[in-house]
This record gives C-alpha cells, sequence and structure tokens, in this order.
C-alpha cells in the first residue's frame, strides 16, 4: 500500500531563530546583516524573508478592497483605465481623427494636450466631435489660466450633446506648482489658490471631473525614490488641500477635485508598495480636515485618484526595445497596486516623436495585462505577503517621515520659492547618476552590456510636444530654481555619440594571455566595459607570448591593447607589454587590480579597469586622448 504524506509530520514548524542560524551556518562566517540585509536607497533596511509573524501589529492588513484608509484600493474590482496622451496643440480634427482610431484599439481614456492660444468652444467641438465623452475618460492638459476657460467650454459641449454631467469623467489637470518647477515661474500662494478655486468653481457641473493635479511624476522622471515622491506627492497634495479650505472650498469638494499624476520606477516590488502606502497616507491626510466632522462624502472623497505614467528616467536611446521591458515591468507593478489609470511611455520616445508602432505596441503592453494575463480579475494580490506588507508600511513610515519635515519647512509650496526642493532633487540626481556612472545601477545597453554595433545618431530626432512651449504663465526668464530633468543614462549616451561622430572608431584589441579562466572572463569584462562608449572590440582566443599578441594587434590597427590575464601573472605579462609598447601609439589597458599595481604603475602603466572602477570617467578620460589626436 502507498505510504501518505503527513505534511504537518513531515514538515515540523521551523522558527525564525533556526532559520537564520542555518543561514548563518551556509554563510560561513560572513556577517548576516552586512551579506544579505538590503539598505534601501529609501533609508531603511530589507531583511532576506518574511514570516507570519512579521505581519503583527501592521495597520496595512486590517482593511478590505474599497475600505477606508484604502491600502487595498479604492474600488472592489481592478479595472484600471488604459489611457493614451495625444498633442492637440496644432490642430483639433487631426487630434480627433487619432483618438478616434486608439479608440478602436483598446484605449479606455484620452489625454488631450492643448495650446492655451488655440483654446475657443470651436476648437473643443472639433476635438471632441464623435468621442462619447460618458464611455471614456477624457483628460486635459493646458496653462491653468485658461483652465476656467475650458471648464466652462466643456460644461457647454457637454450641455448641447445633451449628456449627464454625473456620466462624464476625466480630468483638468491644473497644477501651478508644477509651472514653477518646470518653469520657474514665482507665484504666490494667494495666486496659485486662485487658480485652483476658480477652475473648481467653473467645473462644478462636472461632478466627475478632478481639476486639481499634483504631478508628482516629474520628480520621479528626475531621479527620486519611491519614498521621496510619494513624500511630495502628499505634501503636494496637503497644501492644495490647505489653499482650497482657506479659499472657502468645502474640504469633500476640494479632496474629490485632486488627481495624482505619479511615476512608476524601476524597483518592481518597490513600486507596488508605494502605491498602496500612497492611498494609505492620503486617506490620514484627508481625514485631518474632517473638523467639524468626519462626513460621509469627506469620507467618500479620500480615495486617492491616481494616474500612473511609466518613468522616462531609466529609458534609453541605445539598444532601445530594451525600454519594451522596462516599461512593461512598471506597467505591472502599477496594475497590481491597484491604481486608476495608467500611461505606458513608447519607447521611442527618447529620440523621436513616437511612432504609430511604438504606440501600439505601448497600448498592447497593457490589454496584454488584462486579456492574458488577468491583471484586471484579482484586487490587490499583494495583500497578505509578508515581504510586501513590510515593505508598504517600510515606505510609509519614511514617506510619512519625511513629509513631516516637509510641514516643519512649511509646507511643499514654501519649499519649492525657497528652491529646497530643487536643491533636493538634484543632490538626489547626482547620486543617482553616480551610482549609473559606477553600475552601481544597471541600465542594460548603455552602461552595461552594451549592443556592440549599434549605431543611434541618424535616428535621433525633434520630439516636443509644442504643449509646453505656448504658456502665459512662462515667464521671461526663470525666477526661482527649476527642477532638474535628466535621464539616467544621457551621459553614457553622450560618450558615445561623441565616439560615433569620430573620425575613427577607437578599436580595441583583447590580448589574452595565461590562466585560460581569468583570460576569458577578464575580455568578456573589458568588451562590455569599452563597448561602453562606442568602441569597437576585438576579442582573441589567446596568443602564446605578449610579442604575438601585440603584433597581432597592430595588424588589427588596434589603438587600445588590453591585456587580460591572471593576476599573478600580470608582474611578469604587464611589463613585458609595456616594454614593447612604452614609445608607442597605442593606449595600454591592464583587466582588473592586481596585487602588483602599485609596482606596475611605478614603471608608467597607469590604465587598469576593474568592476570598482567609475566606468564613465574611465571612458571620458579614454576618449579625451583617443578623440583629440
Amino acid at each position: 500500500m502507498e505510504e501518505k504524506l503527513n505534511m504537518l509530520a513531515d514538515f515540523p514548524k521551523i522558527s525564525t531563530k533556526e532559520w537564520k542560524e542555518k543561514i548563518i551556518t551556509d554563510l560561513k562566517g560572513a556577517d548576516f546583516d552586512k551579506k544579505l540585509v538590503w539598505r534601501t536607497p529609501e533609508g531603511f533596511n530589507v531583511q532576506p524573508f518574511y514570516r507570519q509573524e512579521d505581519l503583527k501589529g501592521l495597520k496595512t492588513t486590517v482593511s478590505a478592497p474599497g475600505q477606508f484608509p484604502y491600502v487595498r484600493g479604492t474600488r472592489e474590482n481592478n479595472e484600471w483605465a488604459i489611457r493614451q496622451d495625444i498633442c492637440a496643440c496644432e490642430n483639433a480634427r487631426k487630434a480627433n481623427k487619432k483618438a478616434l482610431e486608439v479608440l478602436q484599439k483598446g484605449i479606455t481614456s484620452l489625454g488631450f494636450c492643448l495650446d492655451s492660444e488655440k483654446l475657443n468652444y470651436r476648437f473643443i467641438k472639433n476635438l471632441l466631435n464623435g468621442i462619447d465623452a460618458t464611455a471614456i475618460a477624457v483628460n486635459f492638459q493646458i496653462c491653468p489660466c485658461k483652465a476656467p476657460e475650458l471648464a466652462n467650454i466643456l460644461v457647454r459641449y457637454y450641455g448641447r450633446c445633451g449628456y449627464d454631467f454625473k456620466a462624464v469623467h476625466g480630468s483638468i489637470n491644473v497644477d501651478p506648482i508644477k509651472g514653477m518647477l518646470l518653469k520657474g515661474k514665482n507665484l504666490s500662494r494667494e495666486e496659485v489658490a486662485t487658480k485652483l478655486a476658480a477652475t473648481i468653481k467653473a467645473a462644478k457641473a462636472l461632478v466627475n471631473y478632478r481639476v486639481v493635479g499634483v504631478n508628482s511624476a516629474i520628480v520621479n522622471n528626475s531621479g527620486a525614490y519611491c519614498a521621496q515622491e510619494l513624500a511630495y506627492a502628499l505634501a503636494w497634495g496637503a497644501d492644495y488641500m490647505t489653499m482650497l479650505t482657506e479659499a472657502g472650498v468645502p474640504n469633500y469638494l476640494a479632496a474629490r477635485n485632486i488627481r495624482f499624476n505619479m511615476g512608476i520606477g524601476g524597483n518592481y516590488f518597490m513600486e507596488i508598495a508605494k502605491f498602496r502606502a500612497a492611498r494609505l497616507l492620503w486617506a490620514k491626510i484627508v481625514e485631518a480636515y474632517k473638523a467639524p466632522v468626519f462626513t460621509t462624502a469627506l469620507r467618500n472623497a479620500a480615495k486617492m485618484n491616481v494616474c500612473a505614467t511609466t518613468s522616462r528616467f531609466n529609458m534609453t536611446i541605445f539598444d532601445a526595445y530594451v525600454n519594451l521591458l522596462r516599461s512593461q515591468t512598471e506597467t505591472m507593478s502599477a496594475a497590481l497596486a491597484g491604481v486608476d489609470e495608467i500611461v505606458v511611455t513608447p519607447f521611442d520616445v527618447t529620440y523621436e516623436q513616437p511612432t504609430d508602432f511604438a504606440e501600439r505596441i505601448a497600448r498592447n503592453q497593457q490589454l496584454l495585462l488584462k486579456e492574458e494575463a488577468h491583471f484586471d480579475k484579482v484586487v490587490d494580490p499583494a495583500a497578505g505577503s509578508y515581504y510586501l506588507e513590510n515593505l508598504t508600511a517600510s515606505i510609509a513610515a519614511e514617506a510619512w517621515k519625511q513629509f513631516l519635515a516637509i510641514q516643519e519647512e512649511g509646507g511643499f509650496f514654501e519649499m519649492v520659492k525657497a528652491g529646497k526642493v530643487q536643491d533636493a532633487i538634484a543632490a538626489n540626481l547626482k547620486t543617482r547618476l553616480g551610482d549609473v556612472a559606477k553600475r552601481k545601477e544597471v541600465l542594460l545597453g548603455s552602461n552595461q552590456f552594451p549592443n556592440f554595433n549599434e549605431k543611434a545618431a541618424k535616428k535621433i530626432k525633434e520630439n516636443q510636444c509644442c504643449a509646453g512651449k505656448a504658456c502665459c504663465n512662462a515667464p521671461a526668464a526663470n525666477e526661482i530654481k527649476t527642477l532638474p530633468v535628466a535621464r539616467a543614462a544621457e551621459e553614457f549616451e553622450q560618450l558615445r555619440l561623441e565616439t560615433e561622430g569620430a573620425k575613427k572608431q577607437p578599436v580595441a584589441f583583447m590580448l589574452t594571455i595565461g590562466n585560460l579562466a581569468m583570460r576569458i572572463a577578464r575580455a568578456q569584462f573589458s568588451c562590455n566595459f569599452l563597448a561602453c562608449a562606442g568602441y569597437k572590440v576585438i576579442d582573441n582566443n589567446g596568443f602564446k607570448s605578449v610579442h604575438e599578441g601585440i603584433k597581432a594587434a597592430r595588424k588589427a590597427k588596434a589603438d587600445i591593447i588590453v591585456l587580460c590575464s591572471s593576476d599573478d601573472e600580470y608582474a611578469t605579462f604587464a611589463p613585458q607589454a609595456w616594454l614593447e609598447l612604452e614609445s608607442a601609439k597605442e593606449m595600454f589597458i591592464v583587466a582588473g587590480a592586481p596585487a602588483c599595481m602599485e609596482d606596475l604603475q611605478k614603471i608608467g602603466i597607469q590604465n587598469f579597469i576593474h568592476v570598482k572602477c567609475n566606468v564613465l570617467d574611465t571612458l571620458k578620460s579614454f576618449n579625451q586622448q583617443l578623440l583629440n589626436k
């Protein structure tokens, strides 16, 4: 008779202490915390494993989807809107035609960028012709000064169409602080409050429109980490709540009109936790405005509404199809976290106006998650995960800590006026770009594993929607500091484009010799290292002598000769190579950081490449020597 398994008997309960003792044994003396505990850029530690006992005391596990404080979602389903943004600055009919086309291809939310100088009733009528505003969300981006006029036109247009105003939904992204950060406009608190209140008043009939935007996606695109973006978004929204309520707008109406346009970074689990923590903390912030009582209307208005956009910060020009992998995992994070709307940035946006192909792929990335992966069928699948629940609580705690620090400084608005937000983001950006330069943060195809043969200069074209250049709020000159905007790969791309534009592409030759395993490993490392600058790399199986390798390198017309061997053998091979090359024109590099490095430097060898190098700075110095000959 077949023996039956007894799961409880065969797999006895093991305590956390026993697990840790086993891990420490397997580490063979290595420090547990240093080896396995991850210190996140957000400022908290992540353990290598979590257990059920780690859920004790966490407030994130006590609510259900659709229930205050909404950590598990504001809805009882996970049906998010698939959004595509369209530039309507130049031609309303052309934008309308494109909108009607994409609505047939799976889009359930439209975003239009408008030129304030062309705004009138006829323009909006032509733009929305044939679009059923009760079936899909319609969103607008326009200069804050023109937002009340746009709201009045929409009320008039929807009324003439015979729509039930309760059935139309969408947003007008009025965010004066965004203009301050991007354009340097120095607005007063009263000016900001007036613009917000005026738009809310004009859009009063559009009860399901949100007309106040919190655009933390711009700090995400400037390199902000998860907790930092979240803290700024919360402080941003809280300032708008305060301004509006002080201007006489009822608390529930102020909260109901705020929409968060947030970025999605590349840290998969961290981003899921970020959006969960965001709903929790925003609900608590709105609750603080409950005086004299926390009404049902205010409780419902505390549901955070989020449109999430995949990041541009980690997108690249070279090996651009990898952008699809980045944006796909980012979209998965936002979808699993239960956001309301997602915009997938087309993979080619870094170097051209997105093509029809790129936009189709961007739409299909979300459709795939819905129709094939069924991400819309499960609400908050992160719930109960020992890791994600703890990650949510940790991000919430860190973001709240930063939020309180912002309040101590007088609030987000005052920090923007003083340039403190801009300085903090600039400092953070410098750190992240430094990590990219050292490969602590990897960008596949740019600072690691580049496509050796790719050329990109010819594919780079102008790419700019004109919505940003025609703004009645634009100052003649910056009056306050602006937000630094950069992509992580930009400096590597500039380096590679510089090489691509040179008269001659430098050739790097791998002089492989000695220990087989070490020479192969170091040749592969060196090829990837130097190809990040766009150099042509020539790998080899191995040479019997240094002289034979140098002879082959010169036959290949190499500009760089990279000695690839083992640390012990460098003491012999490197001096031999240097003696033969000392007065020659080739650049000589040793792959590695051998114990004999100081001795090699004393005889004149200066170029070493290894895992602790600042890859970017090293390649910049090589370019100066090679391209300026």
